[in-house]
């Protein structure tokens, strides 16, 4: 049986567009703030910020489905993803990994959303992750990954570039 997606009129896609972005700017805003001046404060705002974002795609996924790039375009997509790593409901990532792999396999977002939430949740479940896309801040390497011998074919497959690329723009803050 085929996934019903809700219709959502350009209107509310527009509003919803606006509200994934404005919340991700809203989450980065925080971020920097606190890594500017980390006290307990702007830790508790970070913490707020990203609650607060995940009850509202929480919401959003329960009316219209997962907020695809068809649907809000590519960037507010984006943006929904961004506040779907940072939310603290590892069940509501599971669920929206699923979603976002559906929607991938459909055309309807784009192959390295899938990619990213699907590492993000293997590390969080203790697996190794199928992408690397996933850096352990302490060692600054790439948490344990599936078959690292095909890791780059992998990435090749879903958009993103060798892992080595990768780690080296991270090392030079690109």
């Amino acid at each position: 049986m085929r996934e019903v997606r809700p219709v959502v009129v350009p209107a509310l896609a527009a509003a919803l567009a606006h509200e994934l972005v404005r919340r991700a700017d809203e989450d980065q805003r925080v971020t920097r703030a606190a890594h500017r001046s980390p006290t307990q404060v702007a830790r508790r705002r970070i913490t707020e910020c990203r609650r607060g974002n995940a009850e509202a795609l929480k919401t959003i996924v329960k009316r219209h489905a997962w907020p695809t790039a068809d649907l809000v375009g590519a960037p507010a997509s984006t943006a929904a993803l961004m506040i779907l790593l940072h939310a603290p409901d590892l069940d509501f990532q599971l669920t929206c990994r699923d979603l976002i792999a559906q929607a991938t396999a459909d055309g309807r977002c784009p192959a390295p959303h899938h990619a990213y939430i699907a590492d993000h949740c293997a590390v969080e479940l203790g697996q190794p992750q199928f992408y690397g896309t996933r850096v352990d801040p302490a060692t600054f390497r790439p948490y344990p990954v599936r078959q690292p011998r095909t890791l780059d074919e992998r990435r090749e497959d879903v958009g993103l570039c060798p892992l080595d690329e990768q780690m080296r723009a991270l090392r030079l803050g690109v």
